[in-house]
């Protein structure tokens, strides 16, 4: 683990206290038609982590290093989004090929664009992780999964593919949350939707809890001989509340509580939960400078 470390008993003891056991789901289609039809949510917070972040290695750092890249490998990235990791790992790989796959048209053509005129040879193929069936036996080297594992249909075939295409002694790398990441940012928001007597399903934790850094291992080990769970951990600060709520509007969904249609929660209801959640951070910034969202994440390091 990297040596800055934001845990304290006091930040898991609240961890304890506000993070529910049941998480949200989502399913592909959800994701492609409604998160990802175009590339605000992915903007949104990739400038907020680099902006606020504590954490003088930033998440891609993390990923790169552990990919150790000599710079001639065949690199697969399932779930490439607008390729923000792709256009910072690419000079690490100037020798070798980059394969970008995800399954929403917006956001592929935004990799496109941005790695447009690039080198190093770049492929782009609009599908889902769990059907790699264009893809050959032992082509690659390294296999990424960042953050998009809990959108995948079949878990069990998308290890089984990356397994097939992955060459021997090569490295897939998967990406994700503890449960209790962020976990500021759902203090608040929970306080503001109890505040406001709202629907019991809303209080779920993230869907990423469908493989998390918790229970992710013994899914994986299925699949791969030797899997290697690797942390990092940041802390993002603001001292103006208006970027958090950025992040928490649009980057999140309210905490994923908009990110479905549901007829019981009309504008108002967000426009409230809203000025609920801003006015507990600008108590925070108030009282001790700045707003902390405490980040708990890591990868799997499969071979």
């Amino acid at each position: 683990m990297d040596q800055t470390d934001f845990r304290t008993p006091a930040l898991d003891g609240l961890a304890r206290e506000i993070i529910p056991e049941q998480h949200f789901v989502f399913s592909a289609d959800t994701a492609r038609e409604r998160f990802f039809n175009d590339t605000r949510m992915l903007d949104v917070k990739q400038d907020v982590h680099n902006r606020f972040r504590t954490n003088p290695t930033s998440m891609v750092g993390h990923m790169i290093n552990n990919l150790a890249l000599a710079g001639t490998e065949d690199l697969l990235d399932l779930g490439c989004g607008n390729a923000f990791v792709l256009e910072h790992l690419r000079p690490h790989l100037a020798d070798g090929t980059i394969t970008g796959l995800d399954n929403a048209p917006a956001v592929l053509d935004a990799a496109r664009a941005r790695m447009h005129g690039t080198a190093t040879p770049c492929t782009w193929i609009e599908g889902s992780a769990d059907d790699l069936s264009m893809l050959g036996d032992d082509t690659f080297d390294r296999v990424m999964a960042n953050y998009m594992i809990h959108y995948v249909p079949d878990l069990d075939r998308c290890f089984t593919e990356v397994r097939r295409v992955l060459r021997p002694g090569g490295l897939f790398q998967l990406t994700t949350d503890r449960p209790d990441s962020m976990l500021e940012m759902y203090q608040v928001h929970f306080n503001a939707l109890k505040a406001m007597n709202a629907p019991t399903h809303l209080f779920k934790a993230t869907p990423k809890g469908r493989l998390s850094l918790e229970n992710g291992a013994p899914q994986l080990q299925k699949y791969f001989d030797r899997v290697k769970t690797v942390t990092w951990q940041d802390q993002l600060r603001f001292s103006d509340p208006d970027p958090f709520m950025r992040f928490y509007e649009v980057g999140h969904n309210h905490c994923c509580a908009s990110s479905e249609p549901d007829e019981r929660l009309d504008e108002a209801f967000f426009q409230e939960l809203r000025r609920l959640v801003r006015a507990q951070v600008v108590e925070v910034i108030d009282a001790h400078g700045h707003f902390s969202v405490t980040k708990y994440t890591g990868s799997f390091l499969c071979s």
